[in-house]
């Protein structure tokens, strides 16, 4: 396994050398670093490198989580989300109502950034989207509205018999013999 820590080491540290210029004490360091670092990942197993927190454990307070301009996961303790129901799919394979139940969080509570909850709710108003949603309702409830009369038309007819059709039997030539 040491073979195969020393090839990822030399992967990393020359990856990072092609785009940083280092002399040679600076890269000795960055190998050793590199090399012990990933030593030490190797034998704890890498369960401290992944922060995660303990299963149904929140990662931070929910009022934390929460903020005007940003919306952490309590799951893995990710930050920086506008709204959080892509990255519990994606991520966590996990939908919005088990999220809640999982951390007990009210459903007064958004999954969205509040900044970013407001930005949408002016720009909808700006655009005059709930005239128009409200006017696509109301052609709906029409549609619906004609439509019950021929559904109630077509009850009251009784279902006519299908009527069976005669095939004629093919004309055979009578050869004479």
């Amino acid at each position: 396994m040491t073979a195969t820590l020393v090839e990822l080491t030399a992967g990393i540290v020359s990856s990072h050398a092609a785009g940083t210029e280092m002399n040679s004490d600076d890269l000795i360091q960055e190998i050793n670093r590199v090399f012990t670092t990933l030593k030490k990942l190797e034998t704890e197993g890498g369960t401290a490198a992944e922060g995660a927190a303990a299963p149904g454990a929140p990662a931070m307070s929910i009022k934390k989580a929460f903020q005007n301009d940003q919306v952490c996961c309590l799951i893995c303790g990710k930050t920086g989300f506008k709204t959080l129901t892509r990255h519990l799919k994606q991520a966590h394979d996990t939908k919005p109502g088990q999220y809640r139940k999982q951390f007990n969080i009210p459903s007064s509570q958004s999954l969205t950034a509040k900044n970013y909850s407001e930005a949408r709710r002016k720009a909808a108003n700006e655009n005059n989207l709930a005239a128009n949603l409200e006017k696509a309702r109301a052609v709906r409830a029409a549609k619906k509205d004609a439509a019950k009369p021929l559904k109630a038309k077509a009850a009251a007819k009784p279902a006519k018999a299908a009527k069976t059709v005669k095939t004629a039997k093919p004309k055979t030539a009578k050869v004479k013999a």
